[in-house]
């Protein structure tokens, strides 16, 4: 099978970028590339989600914004938070 150089350019900063997302993905850029177009042609389309899981603190954060909107008590402000913690205190 013969094969061909494919060259283009892009910015600095986002080279920067995806080579570290790629490094923490446990690949290279150019495996990526060469996943990316190969999916592409197999697919007819952008066939695929490839991202790194959010930190749990991040996930924890999510999930206590979504309990507090489901108690209603989404849009406390600061000084309601601190009276009802006082009171939890007391």
């Amino acid at each position: 099978m013969s094969t061909s150089f494919v060259q283009f350019r892009m910015e600095d900063s986002t080279k920067a970028q995806a080579l570290v997302v790629c490094e923490q993905l446990g690949i290279d850029l150019p495996t990526y590339l060469r996943m990316c177009v190969t999916r592409l042609v197999r697919e007819n389309g952008i066939p695929f989600s490839m991202k790194l899981e959010e930190s749990r603190g991040l996930a924890a954060m999510k999930a206590a914004s979504r309990i507090a909107e489901q108690n209603g008590n989404s849009e406390m402000t600061l000084d309601e938070i601190n009276a009802e913690i006082a009171e939890a205190r007391n």
